[in-house]
């Protein structure tokens, strides 16, 4: 079934200029789009490709309008934030045709009579519930799930097929958990005595908001003593690691393989590119951009975009730069003594 321009509009806001009752079936790139989707505009480099979609209708900015406009027949539906408006109205479709996980127990499934799983929840096949867990209402238990022992599961909140979530933890409503990531593991805390390491038992839990999107193969530790602390709206994307008593902000986000090592402090609204690290007990400020396979080894105390990284080159290139850096010490006393030498020889013609 299709929906009317109409009802999009009035659900998700904007102008609408064009036929309200032309009706679509989903949302596609501007290039794959068919006469029954609606696609969006959200980079003005792509103005031509636009006048070209086949798509019923566009979504646009007003900036943008009156050149689709002079060479476009479709609809439009202009916004401040194309690409905001797109994010909203791909959930709106991808609704109609989601799959919702059935509620109750499945049989196959082990939960203990000591765990707490609202009725309207759903735990699938081979999952684990252990005994003082909760899993609130609207939570789906993926198959092979694990849910530890005292751990809470809120409201709304999905964890996907074969995620872990350790004893203790607490994740909060309409949270999304993602397959193989892996909640509460133990931190990497060791004592060295005489080159032998000891263990030093982590304690601590893994508490997170709401609205936080956890993806496939994220790990994040438990607290040694203190909780590791992830706050609302946190985006973590693949394959991330994030380090005991680490505390990140409100509406964070880190693309894949980010890694993050323990106790360090991240603010709220900060992104990180793929591949970025960053060093233990740092702090690092609200609104900070770390570029991909940066290293940040030091606090970053205001926003802005921060990058460490040496450029690509050729590897001839790369070598000889390399070399330069070594002697970059030797070349600053050499410069030092030439300087020296210069001033003492000016100082002597001034005579």
């Amino acid at each position: 079934m299709g929906t009317r321009l109409g009802e999009l509009v009035e659900r998700l806001g904007g102008q609408l200029v064009g036929d309200p009752n032309l009706e679509v079936i989903g949302i596609a790139p501007l290039t794959d789009a068919g006469v029954s989707h609606i696609s969006f505009l959200s980079n003005s480099k792509l103005r031509a490709q636009a006048l070209h979609s086949q798509a019923a209708a566009l979504i646009v900015a007003a900036a943008d309008d009156e050149f689709i406009a002079a060479g476009y027949a479709g609809a439009r539906i202009v916004t401040p934030n194309p690409y905001v408006y797109f994010a909203r109205a791909a959930q709106f479709f991808a609704a109609q045709h989601a799959h919702v996980a059935p509620a109750g127990i499945h049989p196959a499934a082990s939960v203990d009579a000591m765990a707490t799983v609202d009725a309207s929840a759903s735990v699938g096949a081979r999952a684990v519930v252990e005994a003082g867990a909760v899993v609130g209402p609207g939570a789906v238990i993926g198959a092979g799930c694990y849910v530890g022992r005292d751990a809470v599961i809120g409201e709304g909140t999905e964890l996907f097929a074969n995620v872990t979530f350790h004893a203790r933890c607490q994740i909060g409503a309409r949270g999304i958990i993602h397959s193989g990531a892996v909640i509460g593991t133990d931190g990497f805390g060791f004592a060295n005595e005489g080159g032998v390491y000891i263990k030093i038992p982590q304690t601590g839990r893994v508490m997170i908001g709401d609205d936080v999107d956890i993806g496939a193969n994220t790990t994040i530790d438990r607290g040694a003593l203190a909780d590791t602390v992830i706050e609302d709206g946190v985006k973590l994307d693949n394959q991330i690691q994030i380090g005991h008593n680490c505390h990140i902000g409100a509406h964070t986000a880190m693309a894949g393989c980010v890694g993050v090592a323990g106790s360090a402090k991240i603010g709220k609204y900060c992104t990180f590119g793929g591949a970025a690290m960053v060093l233990g007990h740092l702090t690092i400020a609200d609104r900070v951009h770390i570029s991909s396979g940066s290293m940040v080894s030091r606090s970053i105390l205001e926003p802005g975009q921060y990058t460490g990284f040496y450029p690509l080159a050729k590897n001839a290139e790369w070598e000889k730069s390399a070399a330069i850096v070594r002697n970059l010490a030797s070349m600053r006393e050499k410069l030092r003594a030439l300087e020296k030498t210069i001033k003492t020889l000016t100082i002597q013609d001034t005579k």
